[in-house]
């Protein structure tokens, strides 16, 4: 692994982003956990999607519930084809984001593991910044700390996470109490997903 593999993450998904929209699919697990999102969220609520890539599956779903949707991605050409859709798309990276509004959920969802665990670790700022008492947030990671190396179109694939103590950790400390976790569900993809809400 390279020092710059993290830093190729937003250029490798510009160039692929038709590709990638038209393969992407929802998955009957995935829907269980959007179920679970939108079941603790108030009805017409306002979601902040971070990493939305092209707007679906995740965006497009929850905006057929009724929910609002401001979804922010980095990769132009990702922000490109939302923008084609109904939602609010911004191009924008996800660490250093500051909108001046709070929404009722905030959603990382295959997104957050792309940076690196520094970067990780000052999300959880950008969490509390941008949500209302009582939201909701959930958010996929690795299952353990460390750095783990994939490829997409063969070129190298960034993936990294923190332990899981230092999630539960900066979710305290950040104000947030945890509704549901599992880690490498045989259920959920083999996907480790974090649900936690807001303290009043």
């Amino acid at each position: 692994m390279r020092r710059d593999d993290a830093d190729r993450i937003v250029g490798l998904y510009a160039q692929h982003a038709a590709d990638w929209a038209a393969r992407r699919r929802f998955n009957d697990w995935e829907r269980r956990w959007l179920d679970r999102f939108c079941g603790v969220i108030p009805e017409a609520a306002r979601v902040l999607e971070l990493g939305c890539g092209s707007g679906a599956p995740w965006g497009q779903e929850m905006i057929a519930r009724g929910i609002g949707v401001t979804g922010v991605d980095a990769a132009a050409g990702m922000i490109e084809i939302a923008a084609a859709q109904e939602g609010r798309w911004i191009q924008g990276d996800m660490r250093g984001l500051s909108l001046g509004e709070r929404f009722d959920g905030v959603l990382a969802w295959n997104s957050m593991f792309h940076l690196r665990p520094e970067d990780q670790r000052k999300m959880f700022a950008v969490f509390a910044e941008h949500a209302k008492p009582r939201a909701v947030l959930m958010f996929t990671s690795g299952p353990r700390a460390g750095v783990e190396m994939g490829t997409y179109k063969g070129e190298p694939l960034y993936h990294a996470s923190l332990a899981r103590d230092e999630f539960r950790a900066l979710l305290d400390a950040y104000g947030f109490d945890l509704i549901d976790h599992v880690a490498e569900d045989a259920n959920s993809g083999g996907h480790t997903i974090w649900l936690a809400h807001r303290r009043v």
